[in-house]
């Protein structure tokens, strides 16, 4: 029967070689459909990132102003005029201004600003020209304005002015400038905007990853059409390799001696059968490829196998069929190309040990959704058979390939390749094809093969 090879078999060798550039080409095209994926993700999350740290900025930094202008209003509150003039008192004790943010409040004087109060609370070392400009500002326009300016050390601050007026006349008297230090929400800021930047690239490098798998799982039908092309493809090149060899010899051996032509025909004949049947055997592998060839029909099992051993050239060796009428639901061209493939292993690997004529006795049954094919020969260990039904796992003039198809036949069908030993010697290889009905059985003679 059929023996497992070393691992240095044709199939190896192929897998050692570089990708096609068929390959390489859908393996760039992964990458690229990745690339596009992540890109798109990082813009959309690129554009929230920034929409939610702007946008913290800006309520951080309007809460600031409404803090300082709190405590503006808070301090023109406490400004009141009397015979004495401008009366200052309730600014050194309430909150407002003695904690927190910096007050001043500036009285106009002869065109100029003078300083009546600067709170006693931490203050910012302000440039007294900025806080000028802003009291004028606030006088001139006789509104609340805000505006930033910086520290003598370049330290940002944000500066907010508020006039207040003389009681009698209302006539703006001065302005109350507050200055605020924007360090804690700048703080607080830069930790969002941490986390955001963070969670952001996190999640640009998932989608990237889900971009690879989900690139991939897309394409998957393409790689897999490109695998079913490149094993038929190997098929092709690896069965037909050795016919064609003995047809070029013969015919470069009968070109020299062009009398005796004749004596390489009985050669010629076998390599061309033997091509044949590669052929057939390449064609079923594409059906089987291709799905939408797969046509299982209601058929009578034991007339298709009686058929299949009829076709059988004449030969020493000996064929005993065992048949029970049974209809199953298949693909007959699947299950003819099966059947033939398990007569032809037996035939060839099968020869009854001994025997001077080198005969094979072959044993073809149909019982229920099974056709067992059993010979005398040396025999298989059922453990042995996943590397049996391997692609180029053949030795000693073995199709290759005809074994590993009667496997993919029998997944089509839903069934399964079984190989057991037989009682006084030989191996026993069944297909099992699906559920069938069957009637009373009856056996066949034996016939030459």
């Amino acid at each position: 029967m059929t023996r497992l090879l070393p691992r240095r078999d044709a199939r190896t060798a192929g897998e050692r070689r570089a990708p096609s550039p068929a390959r390489r080409r859908l393996g760039r095209l992964q990458w690229r459909l990745t690339l596009a994926y992540t890109l798109i993700t990082l813009a959309g999350v690129g554009a929230l990132s920034w929409l939610v740290i702007r946008t913290d900025a800006r309520s951080w930094q309007s809460a600031e102003y409404e803090e300082l202008h709190r405590r503006a209003a808070v301090a023109v509150s406490l400004i009141y005029y009397t015979d004495a003039g401008i009366q200052l008192d309730g600014l050194y004790d309430d909150e407002a201004t003695s904690a927190g943010a910096q007050v001043i409040v500036l009285q106009a004087h002869g065109g100029r600003l003078r300083r009546l109060f600067t709170s006693h609370g931490p203050g910012t070392a302000v440039e007294p020209d900025a806080v000028d400009r802003i009291a004028h500002r606030a006088m001139t326009h006789d509104d609340t304005v805000s505006a930033r300016a910086r520290t003598g050390a370049g330290d940002p601050v944000y500066l907010l002015a508020l006039p207040y007026y003389q009681d009698q006349s209302q006539k703006t008297a001065g302005a109350v400038v507050v200055v605020g230090d924007p360090g804690k929400g700048r703080a607080e800021h830069r930790r969002l905007v941490v986390a955001v930047l963070s969670g952001s690239g996190l999640l640009v490098l998932l989608s990237a990853a889900t971009g690879y798998v989900l690139s991939g799982r897309s394409m998957r039908p393409a790689w897999e059409a490109l695998d079913a092309q490149e094993r038929l493809l190997a098929d092709a090149a690896h069965e037909l390799r050795t016919p064609v060899a003995v047809m070029r010899g013969s015919v470069d051996i009968a070109d020299t001696d062009p009398g005796g032509l004749h004596s390489h025909l009985p050669r010629l004949r076998r390599a061309t059968d033997r091509m044949t049947d590669v052929v057939d055997n390449i064609l079923t592998r594409g059906r089987l490829q291709a799905t939408d060839t797969f046509r299982p029909v209601p058929l009578r099992l034991d007339q298709l196998v009686e058929q299949v051993c009829e076709e059988l050239p004449v030969s020493r060796h000996t064929v005993t069929t065992f048949l029970d009428a049974s209809v199953a639901t298949a693909d007959p061209a699947l299950v003819r190309i099966a059947v033939r493939n398990l007569l032809a292993n037996a035939l060839r690997h099968g020869r009854t040990p001994g025997d001077p004529q080198d005969r094979a006795e072959v044993d073809v049954m149909v019982r229920g959704t099974a056709v067992t094919v059993a010979d005398r020969g040396a025999g298989v260990d059922p453990e042995e058979l996943p590397g049996l039904l391997e692609r180029f796992r053949s030795e000693g003039g073995g199709t290759g390939i005809g074994l590993s198809l009667v496997r993919e036949v029998a997944a089509a069908h839903g069934g399964e390749v079984t190989v057991r030993r037989r009682p006084g010697g030989g191996s026993a290889f069944v297909l099992t094809l699906g559920p069938l009905q069957r009637s009373a059985g009856h056996r066949r003679a034996p016939r030459p093969s």
